[in-house]
């Protein structure tokens, strides 16, 4: 992920109080008990669901001195997904969405990493769900780094992204009486990620 690249107008207070970012240069593993994977759909054209996936693993290659070598990987379990009710939780994973039994993996790969400015970045990858491939960019921002009480070296980012489900064949829908549908095209992806730097 390209997250160590400064203005050279910072403020030398604001620089004294960041990590060395071309020390931060390593590979870290994703702590999946200290992030989160989110989405949010609109359902009924009125009000918001929110879920999460509770069972990810994933890599980070980050480099402090050429941002856009910086890379990431992710793979998803679709059967954990939770939205807080057991009954959608099993439409979500049935053949009308997901098919976790056919696809038990939602996969993403990078392929571009760039800056912003400030503490804004993107990364680009491919998304594949339903075996379908299609890109997808997460805009992100860089929280910092720090060394926990037992030792390990941490970075965290928050990012969001928009994706249309259809265009990976999450096609099911519903028409309501009143017009519109009963779930949403566009999906809001939510990230919270903390990872750990690699012995």
């Amino acid at each position: 992920m390209s997250i160590f690249s400064r203005k050279d107008t910072e403020t030398a207070t604001t620089d004294a109080a960041r990590p060395d970012l071309a020390a931060l240069t390593g590979d870290y593993t994703i702590d999946p008990a200290h992030s989160t994977l989110g989405f949010v759909a609109r359902h009924a054209m009125v009000t918001n669901v929110k879920g999460s996936f509770q069972d990810f693993t994933g890599t980070l290659h980050l480099d402090g001195t050429d941002p856009s070598l910086s890379t990431a990987s992710l793979d998803v379990v679709m059967d954990s997904i939770e939205t807080g009710n057991a009954d959608r939780d099993g439409h979500l994973k049935s053949s009308d969405f997901f098919k976790a039994d056919e696809f038990p993996t939602m996969t993403f790969r990078s392929t571009k990493a760039e800056s912003l400015g400030g503490e804004d970045y993107r990364i680009t990858g491919d998304l594949t769900i339903l075996g379908t491939t299609r890109p997808l960019t997460i805009d992100l921002e860089f929280n910092g780094a720090a060394k926990d009480p037992f030792g390990n070296e941490r970075v965290g980012f928050e990012g969001k992204a928009e994706i249309l489900r259809s265009e990976w064949g999450l096609t099911w829908n519903a028409a309501l009486e009143t017009g519109g549908v009963l779930v949403s095209d566009k999906i809001k992806l939510n990230f919270d990620i903390s990872a750990i730097r690699n012995a």
